[in-house]
């Protein structure tokens, strides 16, 4: 591990929520959203987050698997992401997800005219953009776990450990609620709409971009 933590902490909360609380609690907003508000289906969304975690190759991101209403994917799904190009257990929107995401990491200027016609014709531009967000989470955030060493301090599912806020990339930011969101219930990152801005938001006064409008900081993420 590249960071040292103290002892009897928690990495993943050290690092995520103590060391940088302004930058790492809105990250793990960040990580918690691709999960909780994502409308993929659940192939896609896992070839997408495995090929991205082949590359990176972050411990935990590999081991983990994304489990919804108690289902997962097969087994050997992950041989399958990694085979993308031959496999025949991926039909063509899972397929494109592997591909997208190999490219996003490793080649996105390559990325021409004849791969977004055939994207295009399997995804929405809603879909596309939603995909996109969750790349770019994975990549940024898995590749941070690896780089720091992170990813092996993590206790694996599959070695009967438990998971930060049930998610690969970073733990939760609000302890009340175990999604993670902030307490404005309008936005899951505690900005307001502001049509004045650029960028069409606005944080309250005296309070920094991203930070929680709870009157006490928050200080630590919980699992």
């Amino acid at each position: 591990m590249r960071v040292d933590v103290p002892e009897g902490k928690d990495a993943i909360e050290y690092v995520w929520g103590e060391m940088i609380p302004g930058i790492g609690v809105a990250a793990s907003r960040f990580s918690l959203a691709v999960y909780s508000h994502t409308t993929l289906g659940l192939r896609e969304f896992e070839a997408a987050r495995l090929r991205i975690a082949q590359i990176n190759g972050c411990a935990f991101c590999l081991d983990w698997r994304t489990e919804r209403d108690g289902v997962k994917v097969e087994d050997d799904f992950a041989e399958s992401v990694t085979r993308w190009r031959t496999s025949d257990a991926l039909d063509e929107r899972t397929r494109l997800a592997a591909e997208y995401a190999e490219r996003y990491a490793l080649d996105h200027h390559g990325l021409d005219e004849e791969f977004w016609t055939r994207m295009s014709a399997h995804y929405q531009q809603r879909e596309i953009v939603e995909l996109s967000m969750c790349l770019g989470s994975w990549l940024s955030f898995g590749r941070l776990n690896r780089v720091l060493g992170l990813d092996t301090a993590c206790h694996l599912p599959s070695s009967g450990g438990r998971s930060p806020a049930g998610r690969p990339d970073g733990p939760s930011a609000d302890p009340g609620r175990p999604d993670g969101p902030s307490a404005d219930s309008a936005r899951p990152d505690g900005l307001t709409a502001d049509p004045g801005r650029p960028d069409g938001l606005t944080a309250d006064p005296g309070r920094p971009v991203g930070t929680s409008p709870r009157s006490e900081p928050e200080s630590r993420p919980l699992r």
